[in-house]
């Protein structure tokens, strides 16, 4: 168990905590969520002790071990990858360190020998005979193979330094678990290995991501970073979500009767609670959803962008044939001979590792880049919005502020049609006088979607537009691309935004490509499909 009494954090003249008290027990895993700049990782720090608040304390009873997912990837750089898993447990670490020194010493006196029955018994205690099969077990499943537990941390790239580091703060069964954005850069594999694993964890988990799909597989309960209070709410995310947009649209409604609107909360909670039964924390979050009443449903005071891709005109079956497309790379061969048809209203999801090729396949179909050889056609009818992974050479150097920004891409010149779709962005006000070029990264992704929005495009391609967005954010473009009419290919990390609206999955092998109708969790589940993936990609 972890618990605040009375935390409050200033900087300057901004609170960004203001007398927080909160209690996380164990069995639960808690959702850690808020707007961007909200203060969900400073809280994370605060509760480890890495920040210290300007008043108010951090409760963690005696003999509790507490884990965090550290973030700087090269503190372990001249480590063992399997030593620095164990390091995760200091005070186990400590003592092996301890009894290695000991049992070197060449002469060994009464009171080394004492010392070393006091280690041993401690070490016993603390499990240590079975630490390294714990933290190679850990490592292997992650995808890190015995050869690599060897090898010095510097040695492996960023994504298996990242997996090292969850296995170190999963290592030896912490009684609190805080973990900063631990699906970033994860493999699908890994990912649904730390479901399973935090799905079965027994003490309490603290987790800040913006992987919804993840928050609803782990989550018991949602904590709302909000006007410098957190508020607890029992449920996962889709959960919290779905029950403050229903609140917040009741209060709208005054003139609805008080009786019809316990009626449809409680229906909410019944329909809500019905559904738990297919998630991995089936019957401990089932209970917690039937212990809900209607007062505990709030309305959000979360603001959400508006996202409505609008297309012009209709495109005609003719959509786009791609032929024997070939693109090398620094002599390496990234698309060879790619074929691919378009049929109008196709939402084509490109997946699978292989993002180089997504990449240069979105850029060469915009014009970016020039393919070494093959052609490819678009229809008469279409017309494309490009939202690229890399958008600086869109704000870099560009003095202008965000109506004139943005009123470069506008049929419309007029300046309260352009801030009308600020606005909606979430930029009102002095907001829109803001420089393009000090925007940070998810108000430049705000803005990369309202360019598109106002181009009236009816095919739209989309590379990770996830990215540096909030939770907010990710919702409401989640919803805006599920009610486009048009034709999409869209590349991205998020689990949920690839089940929720693609109908088609495509995957780049170096063996050619798979190309399947079906959802992306039917992909992931298909066992033909598995064996299929081995073969083309061996």
């Amino acid at each position: 168990m972890i618990s605040t009494s009375g935390i409050s954090l200033r900087y300057g003249k901004r609170a960004l905590f203001e007398d927080v008290n909160i209690k996380f027990t164990p069995g639960n895993c808690y959702g850690l969520i808020g707007a961007n700049g909200s203060g969900k990782s400073t809280f994370l720090k605060i509760l480890s002790g890495e920040i210290e608040a300007n008043k108010g304390d951090v409760i963690v009873p005696p003999r509790e071990r507490l884990a965090v997912l550290k973030q700087d990837h090269f503190e372990y750089d001249e480590h063992p990858v399997l030593q620095t898993v164990i390091m995760g447990h200091a005070r186990l670490y400590a003592i092996m360190h301890e009894k290695e020194l000991l049992y070197m010493k060449e002469e060994f006196s009464d009171e080394d020998g004492m010392k070393i029955a006091e280690l041993e018994s401690e070490f016993a205690e603390l499990n240590g005979w079975e630490a390294e099969s714990e933290a190679a077990t850990l490592l292997n499943a992650l995808g890190i193979p015995d050869t690599m537990h060897e090898k010095k941390m510097r040695e492996i790239d960023g994504n298996e330094k990242i997996k090292v580091l969850l296995a170190q703060a999963l290592f030896g069964n912490p009684d609190i678990l805080l973990l900063d954005e631990p699906t970033n850069h994860l493999d699908l594999q890994a990912i649904n290995w730390l479901e399973n694993f935090l799905a079965g964890f027994e003490n309490t988990v603290i987790v800040v991501s913006h992987d919804r799909h993840f928050l609803n597989q782990v989550c018991t309960h949602i904590a709302d970073i909000d006007y410098g209070k957190i508020q607890l709410y029992m449920g996962n995310y889709d959960f919290w979500y779905e029950s403050s947009q229903l609140a917040l649209n009741q209060a709208k409604e005054q003139n609805k009767k008080n009786e019809a609107k316990i009626l449809e909360l409680q229906e909410f909670i019944q329909r809500f609670s019905a559904n738990a039964s297919k998630s991995k924390q089936a019957t401990s979050r089932k209970k917690l959803l039937d212990k809900i009443t209607v007062e505990d449903i709030k309305p959000s005071s979360r603001k959400y962008p508006f996202v409505d891709f609008k297309p012009d005109r209709e495109a005609g079956n003719n959509l786009l044939v791609v032929k024997d497309l070939c693109y090398s790379l620094d002599g390496e061969k990234i698309l060879d001979n790619f074929n691919l048809n378009v049929t109008r209203g196709d939402k084509i999801a490109f997946v699978g590792t292989n993002n180089i090729a997504k990449t240069a396949l979105f850029k060469i179909l915009t014009g970016e880049l020039a393919p070494d050889s093959g052609e490819f056609n678009w229809g008469v009818t279409t017309s494309q919005a490009y939202f690229p992974k890399d958008n600086a050479s869109y704000f870099e150097g560009v003095q202008l502020n965000l109506v004139d920004w943005l009123r470069q891409y506008s049929k419309d010149p007029d300046e309260s049609f352009i801030r009308g779709f600020l606005g909606r962005m979430l930029f009102t006000g002095e907001e829109s006088q803001k420089l393009a070029n000090v925007l940070s990264g998810g108000e430049k992704v705000r803005c990369m979607l309202a360019r598109m929005m106002l181009s009236g495009s009816n095919v739209l391609l989309m590379d990770e537009p996830t990215n540096h967005l909030d939770l907010e954010s990710i919702t409401a473009l989640n919803n805006g691309l599920m009610k486009f009419q048009g034709t999409l290919l869209f590349v991205s990390q998020d689990h949920q935004f690839v089940h929720t609206i693609a109908d088609r999955m495509i995957e780049i092998t170096p063996k050619g490509i798979i190309d399947r109708m079906m959802t992306y969790d039917e992909y992931n589940e298909s066992e033909e499909l598995a064996a299929l993936r081995a073969e083309m990609w061996q």
